[in-house]
Formats: structure tokens, sequence, C-alpha cells
């Protein structure tokens, strides 16, 4: 069956083969073995192309999260427009001395200021616009009120002041097409006054498993639903286009059927080098395959090909589940969200992690606790896996491998106590 070989069963496998990173065609047709870095550079790359061709849909504010502009937005106006008290108390010109004559007036956030003459103060509350003449607050703790005179502490110009223009200057451009927005932006855009956006349009991705065991039931389809997760975290529409037996004429059409419908197809399965393994030859007569393999362990028989008749892009996803999301998240990512960086936290190792085959990228399973992560998977760890030495294949398969928090990139030996840079999990899930 096609995934049970190399990366792509999510039930049952005999894992990664034993080859190296080296360039150079492996014997299958598969050409060299792609660096992770340069493959999610270039598939950030080809976001981007795809990007610049999707017609633009006006959104209100409250959608925008996961969305990317489609054109620059400067601001339309000064931010605040006024400048306004940012504590409750008294507002004056400091550069005037005490004491000052208190008018017999209250300034609220939705009062037009009064006018101050030299040496006058008026009580202000948090939020309220200052009168034209006043530059400073002094807050009603440090303030003495006495015969209708205002004495206090020694204040500056500026004091609990938040100053015209200071959060934001008319015509500053604030936000780039090609920008991924996020709920938090909803707080400028609105303080701007700016009620919709351009954005592009959502990728439509169809997902398609391979497998006769996924289409005939004996097996489950572990992977859809959770692509079907990172592609509506990450901005997309995904929707789920069933499954097709590892035939090859059946593969290649209901890919070719699947990218008819949708601008991204997401396949499972079938992208290695046994005998039914179909999907990479099925791209290959179809349009073009930018790459196939990366050099990460789990997840390394990824592939990632245009459909140039048909303007869609297929991502070939192996079918072991822990792998399948590990080698989305790297190097599929880039495309929705146009951003290939990896924050991280920081970690000391809690066991050695021996390395079976140089050349590799390893994402290791941790589970963080007190600044330490646990490589879940480890002998040590709730989920025994392997002694020393990291064993991908059959992490890769372990769906309870899940259960951990985030990844370390390694491209070596870990030794209990090194300090690493650990990828949580939600970093690459949005």
């Amino acid at each position: 069956m096609s995934r049970n070989t190399d990366e792509s069963s999510g039930q049952s496998g005999h894992g990664d083969s034993e080859d190296t990173a080296h360039g150079g065609d492996d014997g299958h047709g598969h050409g060299e073995i792609t660096p992770v870095q340069a493959a999610a550079e270039r598939v950030r790359d080809l976001g981007t192309e795809w990007v610049d061709r999707r017609s633009v849909e006006s959104v209100t504010i409250n959608r925008i999260a996961g969305r990317t502009l489609a054109e620059p937005i400067d601001a339309p106006a000064a931010v605040p427009e006024r400048s306004h008290a940012t504590m409750d108390g008294y507002a004056f010109d400091a550069s005037e001395g005490y004491p000052y004559e208190l008018v017999d007036r209250e300034v609220f956030p939705e009062s037009d200021p009064p006018s101050l003459s030299p040496g006058e103060a008026v009580r202000i509350f948090t939020g309220a616009p200052l009168p034209p003449e006043a530059n400073a607050v002094l807050k009603q703790e440090e303030v003495t009120v006495e015969d209708g005179r205002l004495d206090g502490s020694p204040t500056e110009p500026g004091t609990y002041v938040y100053e015209r223009g200071s959060n934001v200057a008319a015509g500053e451009r604030l936000f780039e097409a090609g920008e991924r927005l996020g709920a938090k932006d909803a707080i400028l855009l609105g303080d701007l006054g700016i009620e919709e956006v351009p954005v592009t349009e959502r990728p439509s991705v169809g997902l398609l498993a391979t497998g006769t065991e996924i289409h005939e039931g004996r097996h489950a389809d572990l992977d859809s639903p959770m692509l079907a997760g990172l592609v509506d975290g990450w901005g997309g529409e995904a929707t789920y286009e069933g499954t097709v037996p590892d035939e090859y004429d059946r593969v290649r059409d209901r890919i070719a059927e699947v990218a008819d419908d949708h601008d991204v197809v997401m396949t499972t399965g079938g992208t290695s080098v046994g005998d039914k393994d179909h999907v990479v030859r099925a791209l290959r007569e179809l349009g073009t395959v930018l790459f196939h393999r990366v050099a990460l362990r789990p997840g390394k028989p990824i592939a990632v090909a245009t459909l140039a008749d048909r303007d869609a892009v297929v991502f070939a996803i192996p079918g072991k589940p822990v792998g399948a999301h590990a080698v989305t998240s790297l190097v599929a990512r880039p495309f929705f969200t146009g951003d290939t960086t990896l924050p991280t936290v920081d970690a000391a190792m809690t066991s050695d992690i021996a390395i079976a085959v140089p050349g590799f990228t390893y994402a290791v399973p941790v589970t963080l606790a007190d600044g330490e992560a646990m490589p879940l998977g480890h002998a040590d760890s709730p989920l025994s896996v392997y002694d020393e030495t990291f064993d991908p294949s059959v992490l890769s398969s372990s769906t309870r491998a899940t259960r951990a928090d985030g990844f370390v990139l390694a491209e070596s030996a870990l030794s209990a106590g090194d300090e690493v840079a650990v990828v949580p999990y939600p970093v690459v899930e949005r």
C-alpha cells in the first residue's frame, strides 16, 4: 500500500529509508533532497506569485484575522486627533507656575473642552480632550485646592497627556500590501476610523486522501482533518474531496479533477518510492514538480508541483500523521502565511538524543515543563518509542506524539542539559 512505505502510513510502515541528504538522483527519478529552509522559501515565493494573481474583496475589520491585505493602508488622519488626559485630575499649562485658578467646569470624554486663560486649570477625567491651552495633567491625588486655587507637585509639560498625533501621524504608512492581518490589527484600524479593508480572496484548498486501505475504509484517514485545521488557521478554505485507491489512472484523474475546482490541492499518501506510490508520477504528467523530498525527518517525501493548465498548486503530503503535520507546517505553511520564520522558546533538554543519519533536519517532538524539554517518544518519556537514537519512522506513526507542546529542529545529536529552541505548535498552526 502507498502508506506502508517511507513516511507514507498513518497506521503502519517501514519508516524512512536510510539515505543521506546529498544531491543527485536517488535511483527512482526523484532528484536531490531539498534543504528545509530552501523548500520553505521557494513555497513562500510561490505563494507571493499566487497572491498577485488573486481577486480582491472588502471585508469588515471584525473578519480580517488571517486575511492578506491587497493594498497598503495609510493613516487618513492623526491619531489621536486631539490631545487627551490619561489620568483623572486637573489640566493646565505646566509652563506656568502654581497656583492656578480653578475654573467652574468639568471635562469628560464626551465634552468639548473650554478655553483656559493664563493661570487657569480645569477638572478633567481620563479620556477627556484637553483644552487647547493645556499641556499637562496633575493627577487628583497630588492636588490641593483651597479657595478655588490649585496647588500641587511639580509637573512637566506632557505629563499624563496622550498628545495629538503621538500615536499615528496623518499619512503615515501603517500596513503594506501582502501583509497578513491578525485580530489585533482591528484595534488600530478601528482607531483610524477604517471599517473595511481590501483583502485577496482566500485560497481554496481541496484535500484528497490516497490509499486503497483508506478508500476501502480499512484504515482511518487521520491526515485530512488535521490538514483542514492547518489550512483554515492559515487563512485558506479547506474542502474534503474524499479518497482515491492506489491505481495510477484514478490517482492522476482525481488530482486533475480536484485541481479544476480549487486553487490548491493537498494530497496525502503515495509520495514515496513504493510500487503503489503514484502521486509524484501523476504530478509529473499533469504539471511541473518543483521539488520532491526535503531533508526533514519525519516528513521527508513531500512534493510540491504546479499545474499550469489548471492554475493550481499541489502539495503532496506523506501519509504518516505526525510527519505530515511537521512537513506541512514547515514547508507548506509559507504559501499561505508568507512567513518562513519560527518564533521559539528556550528550554533545556532532559535527555540525550542521538541522530542516526546525518545531513537531515530532525523535528523532535517535546513536552515543556519548568523550562525543560522532554523528548516525547524517548524511553524516559510517557511514550517510549526509542531509547537514545531518535526514530522518526515509528514516531511519525504514533498519534500520541501529538500530545507534545512543540518540537526542536536538530541537525546533530543533543545532550541532556543542552539549551534548545523549541517551536511551540501554536506558532505553526496560525
